[in-house]
């Protein structure tokens, strides 16, 4: 097992029996998840990331952990921007932290990635725990990942950012990896280096869409390059709609959001027409298709759970479903475990939210 997995496996070890919440997940208002089975979900989660070990996984979990057990620090806190440069004993981030650490130890010298992918934006989703890290403890900031994803990585003739490094394709998982650490790293840099990083994160968005979303309103999972995938994608699609999220939510938090009324509100309009689209091919037993609009594919708890998150954090739906068995007998996604954990954390926000209010 790589180092970094090792350190995964030791940080859930914490998360899986600890929760900085308030909030009691076993209490009947509460209506989520029970502690057990949000146990167990975690715990599948951090299997099948030690068995698998790739970049968007491992940044997917610690968004995951982020979210669900120190909400304070999740761009989805109106006062994340900034972060307590120290962290408090009860707030301490101490497993995604951990883990963003091992990422960087582990990194190669002559590697600008923080981890080494073929895919351009997925070494990303490990950024925003990586920039925690740096902001919150004495540790040389690394911006290297910044720069290949800005000056190295290449680009269609628009200026979209390539999801591949071995040829120029757009993919809708890329929404979710890259742009959001983009404008994470721009509300910590503050002043004009802040509105210019949010601006390209809003920037690729833009432009991803402009080639991958059709008339549906949904969009195609991979476009360009030497083969494409045009179906609707449950899983690209939900990728879109939280990457585009997280912006958003980074982007009306930080102390100059003000300057961003437009983009704001063509985030909100473009997660909307994802989020409307989709859940109208609801089935009966109400999960999401792993394609959304192709009947004939499988029931999907990955999707489903990511845009029932997104959904619940938009304030639009409410969605249930049990997520606790394998798609196949002793093998877990990873990133559906954590689509789990997004999901449960949306739900628990959204009741406190309508609770206080």
């Amino acid at each position: 097992m790589a180092p970094v997995c090792r350190l995964v496996t030791a940080a859930a070890a914490i998360a899986v029996n600890t929760s900085s919440d308030p909030i009691d997940p076993s209490s009947p208002s509460y209506g989520g998840l029970s502690s057990r089975t949000l146990a167990l979900v975690k715990e599948n989660m951090i299997q099948a990331v030690n068995s698998r070990c790739t970049s968007w996984e491992l940044g997917t979990a610690t968004e995951a952990l982020l979210e669900y057990e120190w909400p304070a620090l999740s761009v989805f806190n109106t006062s994340a921007f900034p972060p307590p440069r120290t962290l408090s004993a009860s707030s301490n981030a101490s497993d995604v932290l951990g883990i963003a650490y091992q990422v960087v130890s582990a990194k190669s010298s002559d590697s600008l990635t923080l981890m080494q992918n073929t895919a351009v934006g997925d070494p990303a989703s490990l950024g925003v725990a990586v920039l925690l890290a740096n902001w919150t403890r004495t540790n040389p900031s690394d911006n290297q990942q910044l720069d290949y994803l800005l000056n190295v990585a290449p680009r269609t003739s628009t200026g979209a950012i390539s999801h591949r490094s071995d040829e120029t394709q757009l993919w809708a998982d890329f929404v979710y990896m890259a742009p959001p650490f983009i404008a994470y790293y721009g509300s910590l840099e503050g002043g004009s280096g802040e509105i210019s990083l949010i601006q390209t994160a809003y920037d690729q968005i833009s432009l991803y869409r402009d080639v991958l979303r059709d008339d549906s309103g949904l969009w195609q999972h991979i476009l360009l390059g030497s083969w494409s995938d045009t179906t609707h994608w449950g899983t690209g699609n939900a990728w879109a709609a939280a990457g585009m999220l997280r912006v958003l939510m980074t982007m009306n938090h930080t102390t100059q959001g003000y300057q961003f009324i437009e983009q704001s509100a063509n985030l909100t309009t473009w997660i909307n027409e994802i989020l409307e689209s989709a859940w109208q091919y609801q089935a009966a037993n109400g999960t999401l298709l792993n394609v959304l609009d192709d009947y004939s594919s499988f029931a999907d708890s990955s999707s489903t759970a990511m845009m029932a998150a997104v959904t619940w954090l938009a304030t639009k739906h409410r969605r249930s479903y049990t997520f606790t068995t394998a798609t196949v007998e002793g093998g877990y996604s990873p990133e559906g475990q954590a689509f789990v954990v997004l999901l449960d954390a949306a739900h628990r926000d959204w009741i406190r939210h309508n609770t206080t209010s």
